[in-house]
């Protein structure tokens, strides 16, 4: 089997279509897009990756194809369709959500994120929002949902924002990305307030926008009952010794003992003195008793 057969049944298996024309295998990833594999060597195996636009022809002088990689196995081709096929799905789910595509998301605007791409949000209640960041996840498009309910110094930092944007020097004017960077910088300075509800990770989006339609039902509920904790219960328990002034007792009573060992050392060292001189006198003694044993010896 030739390399470029041996890429499509690795593509088949995931349910992924593919054609070959002469040297060429051509992969397609939307309507408007397609991969293209370049054989440029059969035993290696080795083949250039392009990205195209699937709806001009090759012969169009507007065609142009972007060299993006090189594959030399089989795995290695399959890996990197997945990778541009789990890239376009995020890209739609995001499009989804921006345009409000689905009628189950139809209360809810959402804007991206001015930093995070991948981030898009959603004003729900009185002050929170709705969180969807899409990207792939070991290969997988997935979407992490949560609910935050905003703190109370929120809007009081976006006021202070725009006050400070108009009393700017007319001649210092910020670019609409300096503009994004403020708020978002605004936008972590609050975080600490936020109370955050966390929905899950979806890779399944039908049930994904079953979630979001819920989630926009219940906003002002969950908002209500997020109630910022007191930060008393955030602080460390204080911890009593109530044997504290027991062990102030016994490190005197160790001193005691210890003093009292000291003196029981003294009276034994007395004591071994005391029968070191008893010797010495029973020593002297049977001196004396030989001495006058052998001066009655000479006078006999």
């Amino acid at each position: 089997m030739t390399f470029f057969e041996d890429i499509a049944q690795g593509l088949d298996r995931d349910g992924i279509e593919s054609r070959v024309n002469d040297d060429t295998m051509f992969v397609p990833i939307t309507s408007d897009l397609e991969i293209q594999f370049a054989e440029i060597d059969p035993l290696l195996p080795a083949a250039n990756v392009y990205i195209a636009a699937a709806d001009v022809d090759e012969d169009d002088e507007n065609f142009e194809a972007m060299l993006v990689s090189v594959v030399f196995s089989v795995e290695d081709a399959v890996a990197t369709v997945g990778r541009y096929v789990a890239t376009d799905q995020v890209v739609t789910v995001l499009r989804d959500l921006l345009e409000g595509t689905d009628e189950r998301i139809g209360d809810l605007e959402f804007f991206q994120d001015a930093v995070d791409p991948n981030l898009v949000r959603a004003e729900v209640g009185d002050n929170s929002e709705l969180q969807v960041q899409v990207e792939v996840l070991e290969g997988v498009p997935t979407a992490v949902v949560q609910f935050i309910a905003l703190g109370a110094t929120y809007d009081d930092l976006v006021d202070q924002a725009i006050d400070e944007l108009w009393e700017s020097d007319g001649e210092a004017t910020l670019s609409p990305e300096d503009r994004h960077r403020l708020f978002a910088d605004l936008q972590n300075e609050a975080i600490d307030n936020d109370e955050v509800l966390d929905l899950g990770a979806f890779s399944d989006f039908d049930r994904l926008f079953d979630v979001l339609s819920l989630a926009a039902d219940h906003a002002a509920d969950w908002e209500e009952q997020l109630a910022p904790f007191d930060d008393d219960l955030d602080e460390e328990p204080d911890v009593y010794d109530i044997y504290g002034e027991d062990d102030g007792d016994d490190d005197e009573r160790d001193e005691d003992d210890l003093d009292d060992d000291f003196d029981e050392d003294d009276d034994f060292e007395d004591e071994d003195d005391d029968l070191d001189e008893d010797d010495e006198d029973f020593d002297d003694l049977e001196d004396e008793e030989f001495e006058d044993e052998e001066v009655d010896s000479l006078k006999s």
